[in-house]
């Protein structure tokens, strides 16, 4: 999987010769625009944000910290969800996961421990047996947690997530989607600002993130 690949049919060139400025993102060099708008879940006058991701990705992983500072500080601007790329097939541990501790309620406990246990305590979370192994460690009720894993609204989220991606044309991660009709990433916004270290190319893309939301919301 590469990771900051960011493959969208029809659009064209990316890169830009100028430095673009992340507080008034450009569409065509900082975002681009989906061939095929897709519907929102909001009601009112959120801007509804959604980020494409994986446990396992080291550039999601950076991300993290900077995307969940910027998603309390927008609060009530916008409506925000994740969906978890499944890694290979729907049988991915990773994402099965996550829609395990979203349906538990237990995302605002449990989501940084992930990426942690992953990125700095290196456990490979690559079957079920290690994710209930280390759901089980971190305190979470094995029996609760397995009635959760089997559900029919988590087995049926999980069956659902390729024909996702396949709508939004998601095929990297992180990937940010805006009010079900633009688009960016780190990887967008870095071909239009070089030069950046991953750190500043985050901050960048909250950046980013921060124009766009600001421009949705003049329309609504």
């Amino acid at each position: 999987m590469r990771f900051l690949r960011f493959a969208i049919a029809a659009i064209g060139l990316l890169a830009s010769t100028a430095f673009a400025s992340p507080a008034d993102p450009k569409l065509g060099a900082d975002y681009v625009q989906l061939g095929s708008p897709q519907p929102v879940q909001v009601v009112g006058k959120k801007v509804e944000v959604i980020e494409f991701f994986m446990y396992h990705c080291p550039h999601c992983n950076v991300l993290e910290p900077y995307l969940a500072e910027w998603v309390k500080k927008q609060g009530a601007n916008i409506n925000f969800r994740r969906i978890h790329m499944p890694y290979g097939s729907v049988k991915d541990p990773e994402a099965h996961l996550y829609l395990t501790l979203e349906a538990m309620g237990l995302l605002d406990a449990m989501h940084a421990k992930v990426f942690k246990s992953i990125h700095v305590d290196r456990l490979r979370m690559n079957t079920d047996e290690v994710v209930l192994d280390w759901a089980v460690k971190n305190g979470i009720d094995k029996k609760k947690f397995l009635d959760s894993w089997t559900s029919f609204g988590v087995m049926t989220k999980l069956n659902r997530l390729p024909a996702i991606l396949n709508a939004y044309k998601v095929d990297s991660v992180p990937t940010l989607v805006i009010d079900g009709r633009f688009m960016t990433s780190p990887s967008v916004v870095s071909a239009a600002n070089k030069g950046m270290d991953e750190a500043a190319l985050s901050k960048a893309t909250v950046q980013v993130l921060d124009g766009i939301v600001a421009k949705v919301a003049k329309t609504k």
